[in-house]
């Protein structure tokens, strides 16, 4: 049995309890005290899962934070806007703060390279701090080396690979990435963090999905999230390697994970409307099917990130 932090909340009678390494939120059984809280991740995982367009609620499950642009490593399919200023380490722990307050049961600090931050672990204790869950994704390069300090501070890890060897992955990603992916991998399973792997799904690694899952078990790793590509960013230039959501899960159902490990699809469907703070301290949301993220407002309260109202919602 793994024992390991969820966080959960109870919305319009929905028991929800969300799982900061899949991303994913299921729906309990039955009523858990609100925030954090410590469960067996095989009954959590039994549970159905819920996603956000099926719940009538202005606060995001989840969101994700980018307070960092820059990355050693140039990836074709990056989400991120290369042209956003970042704020300083002052304003960082400002929007911490903010994050913490308000509401969603996980919040996830990605980039750019979190792990070029040097004030990381305090982000993510600051983020811990309002109750719910924190994780951090990472392309890996410096996780070994950093692992240690983030036990305290994270709940989940998330390590992106894009081929389930060196040759695939580091032809996207550059020479020796996939190897030092692997070391961090192993680093922070070693000290007790729970690893969920990216893999960003596109018709020129899709052949790699049962070999990934594979990996994820020799590794040590909870399980892999296949991330359909969005052509947002670098990615705009890549939408020939897009897959339809519905060719994604025809593929997904051929993978047969092993032993502990859990395979999930996050669709364009999914992704649609997902709630974003970039590094200039503004709150963006994927729109038109995830097709394209747009920028809302500055998060200056956590009112700021809120939903808009569905029909028959209550503010």
């Amino acid at each position: 049995m793994t024992v390991r932090a969820f966080a959960s909340r109870t919305e319009a009678g929905i028991h929800l309890v969300y799982d900061p390494a899949a991303e994913l939120t299921r729906r309990a059984p039955q009523s858990l005290p609100p925030g954090r809280c410590f469960l067996d991740d095989a009954q959590v995982r039994s549970w159905p899962a819920v996603y956000q367009r099926e719940l009538a609620t202005r606060v995001p499950l989840n969101v994700c934070w980018s307070p960092i642009v820059r990355c050693n490593l140039v990836c074709p399919q990056c989400l991120d806007d290369k042209s956003v200023a970042e704020l300083r380490r002052g304003h960082r722990a400002r929007i911490a703060g903010i994050l913490a307050g308000c509401g969603a049961l996980g919040l996830d600090i990605s980039g750019g390279e979190p792990l070029l931050l040097p004030d990381l672990s305090d982000l993510g204790r600051a983020l811990r701090g309002g109750g719910g869950t924190s994780s951090c994704t990472t392309n890996g390069w410096h996780l070994a080396r950093r692992a240690g300090e983030l036990v305290g501070a994270f709940d989940a890890i998330r390590v992106s690979l894009d081929g389930p060897s060196a040759g695939s992955h580091d032809r996207i990603r550059g020479d020796g990435s996939f190897e030092r992916a692997c070391e961090g991998i192993r680093a922070a399973v070693h000290c007790g963090l729970p690893v969920q792997i990216h893999y960003t799904l596109m018709r020129s690694n899709a052949a790699g999905m049962q070999a990934v899952a594979d990996l994820a078990g020799t590794l040590g790793a909870t399980g892999v999230t296949y991330l359909q590509m969005l052509p947002i960013g670098e990615g705009a230039a890549l939408r020939e390697e897009m897959l339809s959501d519905a060719e994604a899960t025809a593929l997904l159902g051929a993978v047969r994970p092993r032993g502990e490990v859990s395979v999930r699809l996050r669709t364009r469907e999914i992704a649609d409307h997902f709630t974003v703070v970039r590094a200039d301290g503004k709150v963006w949301r994927n729109t038109d099917g995830a097709q394209r993220i747009a920028a809302l407002t500055d998060l200056r309260v956590p009112g700021d990130l809120h939903l808009p109202a569905l029909e028959g919602s209550t503010p």
